[in-house]
């Protein structure tokens, strides 16, 4: 009889677990969508292409007044909108299923779900303090940090076999991804000043632009010695190791797509939108690499 308890127990826990890390790599899919369309509305000039928030042109559909920069920035307070619901979800699930999850995944999914909504707070202000520079900044910054919190939820309930052959690769991969973050925020300020074009016009705001250019080495370097370090490791997890080849080529695109965006002065828009949304994604995988290293070494 207790045997059959704990076996429907753990059966719970299981589908629980499951269900849980189901909704979090949804929402982690859909949040670097967010952010691709929320890059497409700045470049697009489209950020106050709806004057009020959080209706548009006071209706919910702004049918009559529908174009392109009105539909960029709809759809992405709708893509918005349907994260805030999930995180919700998330947070409500995890609590209903707290006896059947780690004790900390509750209070993980409720810090998502403040950072979501402090993202929809900052959404707001963006259009009511007509696109201020600090604002989308942070508005950026904390969609960042919020994709990073549901990485780290989504890889701790991923089931993982440890190997202990990690060793001091997680402190690596952890000052890659902190390095990559904050170039991820200095190119948020080059795009929220539009930097790049002063600069190139009128030599203002040049000091922001090549705190951007200058951030490239140290998240370049620091990625780059993580890929070296992990190809000389044999016994590496497949894992670690395929997410480490990610990062390399991640990198190599991104260096890429700078470098063209630059030399094009912002003026393709697809390539500026592709740029900030590989610098998202790198950004990713190394938090996955770091969380993952981390769980290796401690159940080693």
């Amino acid at each position: 009889m207790t045997e059959s308890v704990l076996s429907l127990n753990s059966t719970r826990q299981f589908d629980h677990q499951k269900w849980v890390r189901r909704l979090v790599w949804k929402l982690a899919i859909a949040t670097i969508i967010l952010m691709a369309i929320g890059s497409a509305t700045r470049v697009m000039n489209a950020g106050l292409a709806c004057p009020d928030w959080p209706l548009c042109y006071g209706q919910l559909v702004p049918s009559q007044q529908m174009n392109l920069q009105v539909f960029l920035e709809w759809f992405h307070r709708l893509d918005a909108a349907v994260i805030g619901l999930g995180a919700i979800a998330l947070t409500g699930l995890t609590w209903w299923w707290r006896s059947n999850l780690p004790k900390w995944l509750p209070w993980s999914a409720t810090f998502a779900l403040f950072l979501i909504v402090f993202q929809g707070i900052l959404g707001g202000l963006t259009v009511t303090q007509l696109l201020r520079f600090d604002i989308v900044t942070a508005h950026l910054g904390t969609a960042l940090l919020f994709f990073l919190t549901l990485i780290t939820i989504g890889v701790n309930i991923t089931p993982y076999q440890s190997t202990g052959t990690v060793g001091n690769l997680k402190w690596v991969g952890l000052s890659a991804t902190v390095l990559v973050y904050l170039q991820c925020l200095l190119g948020a300020l080059v795009g929220s000043q539009w930097a790049l074009h002063q600069c190139f016009g009128s030599n203002q705001l040049c000091t922001v632009m090549n705190s951007h250019i200058i951030g490239v080495f140290p998240a370049t370097i620091a990625t780059v010695i993580l890929v070296y370090l992990a190809r000389g490791r044999a016994a590496l997890h497949p894992v670690l190791r395929k997410l480490t080849q990610a990062a390399g080529f991640l990198v190599l695109v991104q260096i890429f797509l700078g470098i063209a965006t630059f030399k094009l002065h912002l003026q393709v828009e697809p390539l500026t939108v592709t740029h900030h949304t590989v610098g998202v994604a790198l950004c990713g995988v190394l938090a996955a690499f770091s969380v993952f290293a981390i769980r290796d070494q401690v159940r080693c």
